[in-house]
């Protein structure tokens, strides 16, 4: 199995798809108890959900499971949330807290290195060198991360969750017309609930590329699951109703992301000019 599967398109948005994977090789397979090889904290169906949006778009997409390890944490192992509870580079619980792996079988330091080296490393390296593939093309490039929830995740969060959870770490990470942008569409969406930098601010993913003074900028997509999925539980099946109806906004989404970037980049070009002048 591939690390990761890149589709190229000619535009200046690269969708991020971490999360959807669900292959955990054998020899890690059989070190997860029953709540582990449940695999519930997938992103599921969220490159379905995403596919053939935005006609130019590029997607990146992780094939292994988070379990394997977290393509959208630090490396390092820093926590994206001090002093709340979240999930580590190679995960040992689940969204519940619930270990994962029989005793005794965790992964030691040795191992998550390993494993970086194996399936985090590969799926950054795409990422980086489809964004500076995007950016050389464009002068520009946007990184669009796609992620899924369950709505109701007692550990992590009270209460439900938005539908729509944009992060933007506090605006660090794109321009302030990409956060409106997509701030404005997901508010005016009919049915709908949505947060800015809620509890959900953006992983390491767009944290680290979002660097928007260089003209790549990054913008986080949380979405809850109860929008897309027929149960937040096994099977996890795919609602083609429920997904149709979310679709045309993640449309309206991603194609004004892609009708900003013009003017980004010549807004860049006027403020360098201003800089030399």
């Amino acid at each position: 199995m591939q690390p990761v599967e890149v589709f190229q398109g000619d535009g200046p948005v690269v969708l991020g798809v971490p999360h959807a994977g669900t292959y955990v090789p054998p020899e890690i397979w059989s070190d997860l108890n029953e709540v582990g090889q449940k695999l519930a904290d997938t992103d599921w169906h969220v490159d379905q959900l995403y596919s053939d949006l935005l006609p130019g778009a590029t997607m990146v997409k992780a094939n292994f499971h988070r379990y394997v390890i977290d393509a959208n944490r630090d490396p390092e192992g820093v926590s994206l949330y001090p002093g709340q509870n979240t999930t580590t580079l190679c995960p040992t619980t689940d969204f519940d807290g619930r270990p994962i792996y029989l005793d005794g079988s965790e992964p030691d330091p040795e191992e998550i290195e390993k494993r970086r080296l194996a399936w985090h490393a590969p799926y950054h390296a795409a990422l980086k060198a489809e964004l500076d593939r995007v950016y050389a093309k464009h002068g520009i490039a946007i990184l669009y991360d796609c992620h899924s929830i369950r709505s109701v995740v007692p550990y992590l969060f009270k209460g439900t969750l938005p539908d729509f959870n944009t992060g933007t770490n506090g605006g660090a990470t794109c321009a302030p017309t990409i956060e409106k942008a997509v701030v404005d569409l997901t508010s005016k969406a009919e049915g709908y609930s949505s947060i800015l930098n809620g509890r959900f601010k953006g992983g390491w993913t767009t944290r680290h590329y979002g660097q928007p003074a260089r003209g790549f900028h990054a913008i986080q997509m949380e979405l809850a699951q109860s929008t897309h999925l027929v149960s937040e539980d096994t099977p996890f099946a795919y609602d083609e109703v429920k997904a149709g109806r979310l679709r045309v906004h993640l449309k309206e989404i991603l194609s004004a992301l892609a009708d900003l970037a013009p003017a980004l980049v010549q807004h860049s070009k006027n403020s360098e000019g201003a800089n030399h002048g």
